[in-house]
């Protein structure tokens, strides 16, 4: 009697199930956390500013901002920002471009090209290069650049070394080939490029990914019991998804 009651509140009071599912997963020796999200089953947009203005910043922040009976599913920083946290490279929000897509090489990650944009057109995604996106800017709701490509049509970024010393959390997303599903993903332990590349390669086996960030990599994911903290971010990628009812 006991365990049915108990049976009988956990069904009642459980949150709905959400179509992100995220995993911890080991690939050539490192561990991943991998979140997959089904885009005709949720809602997937990118958060900078609140209504006035101000940049978010956080995780808890937007959770706290979302409208009554919603809240933030999963989510992670979402791409290269300047020490005041405005975006590096092309930044579209909800159908609104704060920030124009940048197609030149420079210093540091993001202009170790080919990089690329991330693009959210409802139920549909897809990492573009930056040079074609800016000869051809397809329809994208949402959209953050960030780089370099880890994956580029099946193939790894050139400029990326197997035995490469440099090792750092990093976060990514890659997009499968019918640009239904995509893929956010953290390492859990410090890797180089080729090895955070090779995860979306072959395990996640997606043509096309791109690097978010390093070092700042964070990732919210409730259902796993993660929540990680630090210093503030600029844009930031999440799903939106109906709250669990309060208990009586």
């Amino acid at each position: 009697m006991r365990r049915a009651l108990a049976l009988l509140l956990a069904l009642c009071c459980a949150a709905p199930a959400a179509a992100a599912t995220c995993a911890q997963v080991d690939f050539e020796g490192a561990a991943f956390t991998s979140c997959r999200i089904d885009l005709a089953e949720e809602e997937v947009r990118l958060f900078l500013r609140d209504g006035d203005g101000a940049i978010y910043g956080s995780f808890g922040r937007i959770d706290e901002a979302l409208a009554p009976g919603r809240r933030l599913g999963v989510a992670m920083n979402a791409g290269m920002f300047h020490e005041d946290r405005r975006p590096v490279g092309l930044y579209i929000e909800d159908g609104t471009q704060e920030m124009r897509v940048v197609t030149s090489a420079g210093p540091g990650n993001f202009g170790l090209l080919p990089n690329g944009v991330l693009c959210l057109n409802g139920d549909r995604a897809a990492v573009v290069e930056s040079r074609a996106y800016a000869e051809a800017p397809p329809p994208c709701r949402h959209a953050t650049q960030s780089g370099p490509m880890l994956v580029i049509d099946g193939a790894l970024h050139p400029r990326f070394i197997a035995t490469s010393a440099s090792r750092n959390i990093r976060n990514g997303a890659g997009v499968d080939a019918s640009g239904r599903v995509l893929h956010l993903v953290i390492s859990d332990v410090p890797v180089n490029f080729h090895h955070f590349a090779r995860f979306f390669r072959d395990h996640l086996q997606v043509p096309n990914a791109l690097y978010l960030d390093g070092r700042v990599s964070r990732l919210w994911a409730p259902e796993i019991g993660r929540a990680d903290i630090g210093l503030p971010v600029g844009p930031i990628i999440g799903t939106v998804v109906d709250a669990a009812p309060s208990g009586g």
